[in-house]
């Protein structure tokens, strides 16, 4: 009776190396699918340690690690600075970081007007329509979306047949200053 209470030392010791073993075979799998995630070079064929493995996936992900902080950073430069032009497509636009930006499209009698704001800065979709309508523009469609903190206005209108070049550029200017007064005075 006592002799099945206790087990043998015997199976005892056979349940800890299987035990062990099942460990090791799991490790050895978890290693392998390390491995196989790893970029492998084609010409390199040679079989590396173990140790050689780890550290090769501990590089990789710093890497990776590396290239997604300079790819926000790239994406975050695009999304927050703009530069002032006015090129032959008739596109203007300007901006700097941090405060709002506005960029303005001419095709042919279409006037196309993209403002990014900041949350502060709702008010500017408002007197953007107003100032096109002032101009004699007509509003074909305004819409907005909110990504986080910021807001992209767009506005899509129609200016008038006769020299459309000249009203564009002089809604341009209105609306580059008034994108500028609003951003000067609210801070």
């Amino acid at each position: 009776m006592d002799q099945q209470q206790y087990p043998s030392s015997s199976s005892c010791r056979a349940d800890r190396k299987t035990i062990e073993k099942n460990r090791r075979n799991q490790m050895k799998a978890l290693y392998s699918e390390l491995n196989s995630l790893l970029p492998h070079h084609q010409h390199s064929r040679e079989v590396t340690s173990l140790p050689d493995q780890i550290d090769a996936a501990v590089n990789y992900i710093k890497k990776l690690q590396t290239n997604l902080e300079k790819m926000r950073t790239k994406k975050d430069r695009h999304m927050g600075v703009e530069r002032i032009t006015n090129n032959r497509n008739g596109a203007y636009g300007s901006g700097l970081n941090g405060s709002p930006q506005i960029e303005i499209r001419e095709m042919g009698s279409a006037l196309d007007v993209v403002l990014i704001t900041g949350l502060d800065f709702q008010f500017m979709f408002e007197g953007a329509i107003r100032l096109l309508l002032e101009e004699g523009a007509d509003i074909v469609n305004a819409s907005f979306s909110v990504v986080e903190d910021t807001i992209f206005h767009t506005i899509h209108s129609k200016i008038g047949e006769c020299a459309p070049g000249t009203v564009a550029a002089r809604i341009s200017d209105r609306l580059r200053k008034f994108v500028n007064e609003a951003s000067t005075t609210a801070f």
